[in-house]
C-alpha cells in the first residue's frame, strides 16, 4: 500500500483549483503534470501548484508515461472523447461530475473502461463526505427503518448571461448537469434506480435549463422529490425518510458537516461529521488506495451508479426539451 499514485490535471480550471490543495491530505497521492489547451494556462497552473511539467494540449499528458491517472475536469461535454482517449492510453481516470453530457456517451465510456479493465470513478465527492458516509451507515442499520423517500434542493441565483459556461448549452451548460446531478445521485445512493422520471422547469433562450423539478418513483411506491435551478437559490437541505423516522442532511447537503437523526419517539440526535480540507480529499483517497489495491471501479461510486444517474438526467433533459450534445472535436482543437 505504499505505491505512490501519480496525478494528472486535465482542465486547469475553477474546480481543479479547488481540488489542488486536498492533495496535501492524501497519502500516497502526488499531482506531477496538468494539461489544457493553452499552453500559458497550464504553465501558469503549474507554477501556482509546484507541479513538474505543463502540456499544452490534451494528447501530451496522455502520452506521458509517468502519469498513473488523470483528474479529468473540463467542461461536461469535453468528457467523453477525453475519457476514451485517455483509457485507450491506459490511464486511469477521475471524471467530474457530470460524467458526460449525454446517456449514450456515458455508455460507451463505460464499456471502454470495463472493455480495458481501466479504472474509471466519476467524482462524485458527495459520496464520501464523513457525514454522508454517517447517514448510509445509520440507514444500513436500520436507524429510521425502511426508506421511502428522499427530498433534496440544491439552487443558486445566477444572472444570466449567453456567453458565461453555465448558460451555454454546447458547453454543458445549465441546472441538471452543474446541480441536478447532486441532487439525483442522492436519491440514488439512497433508493438505487428509480422507475420512472417526470420533470418540470424552464429553459434560457440558449436553450439550457433554467431551473427543474424532478419525480423520481418507484414501483413498490417509493419517491424521491427533487429540485434544481440557476434561477433561484435554495437551502441546499437534504432529507431521509423512513418507516422510523428520518435523517436531516444539513446545508449544503452534497459537502455537508453535520446530520440530525430523527428517531420516532426519541429526541433528535446531531452528528458532525467534519471533512478534511475542502472535501475533495476523500474521493482522491479512494481512487488512490482502489488503484493500490489493483481495482478497476470504486464499490462507493461504481460505474453502474453513473450510468443510473446520467440515464435520469437524460430523461430529465428531455422531458424539457434541452438536447445536450458531446464535443467530439476536443482533442483536435
Amino acid at each position: 500500500m505504499s505505491q505512490e499514485i501519480r496525478w494528472g490535471i486535465v482542465g486547469p480550471g475553477r474546480i481543479a483549483q479547488s481540488v489542488m490543495g486536498d492533495f496535501a491530505h492524501v497519502e500516497g497521492a502526488r499531482p506531477v503534470a496538468v494539461a489544457s489547451r493553452s499552453a500559458d494556462r497550464a504553465q501558469a497552473f503549474a507554477q501556482q501548484h509546484g507541479l513538474e511539467r505543463a502540456y499544452g494540449s490534451y494528447a501530451e499528458v496522455l502520452a506521458d508515461p509517468d502519469v498513473d491517472v488523470l483528474y479529468l475536469a473540463t467542461p461536461h461535454p469535453q468528457h467523453h472523447a477525453i475519457a476514451l482517449a485517455a483509457i485507450e492510453a491506459g490511464k486511469a481516470l477521475l471524471v467530474e461530475k457530470a460524467f458526460t453530457a449525454t446517456t449514450a456517451g456515458a455508455q460507451e465510456v463505460v464499456r471502454a473502461a470495463r472493455g480495458a479493465g481501466v479504472f474509471v470513478m466519476e467524482a462524485m465527492w458527495t459520496r464520501f463526505q464523513p457525514a454522508v458516509v454517517a447517514l448510509r451507515e445509520l440507514v444500513a442499520d436500520g436507524a429510521i427503518g425502511e426508506v421511502r423517500s428522499v427530498q433534496a434542493d440544491l439552487g443558486v441565483d445566477r444572472v444570466y448571461d449567453p456567453d458565461d459556461r453555465l448558460f451555454a448549452l454546447e458547453l454543458g451548460g445549465g441546472a441538471l448537469l452543474d446541480l441536478g446531478v447532486y441532487v439525483v445521485s442522492f436519491a440514488q445512493m439512497v433508493l438505487g434506480t428509480p422507475d420512472t422520471v417526470t420533470a418540470a422547469g424552464s429553459t434560457y433562450p440558449t436553450g439550457a435549463d433554467a431551473e427543474a423539478a424532478v419525480l423520481l418513483g418507484w414501483d413498490d411506491g417509493r419517491s424521491a422529490t427533487l429540485t434544481t435551478s440557476l434561477r433561484y437559490p435554495t437551502p441546499g437541505q437534504a432529507r431521509v425518510f423512513g418507516t422510523g423516522g428520518w435523517i436531516d442532511v444539513l446545508p449544503r447537503f452534497h459537502h455537508p458537516a453535520t446530520i440530525v437523526l430523527h428517531r420516532t419517539g426519541a429526541e433528535p440526535e446531531e452528528i458532525t461529521r467534519p471533512a478534511s480540507g475542502v472535501g475533495y480529499s476523500h474521493e482522491l483517497a479512494e481512487v488512490t488506495r482502489c488503484l493500490q489495491e489493483g481495482r478497476t471501479e470504486s464499490e462507493v461510486m461504481p460505474l453502474a451508479d453513473t450510468l443510473a444517474v446520467q440515464d435520469v438526467l437524460g430523461q430529465a433533459a428531455a422531458q424539457l426539451g434541452v438536447h445536450h450534445r458531446e464535443d467530439p472535436h476536443v482533442l483536435s482543437a
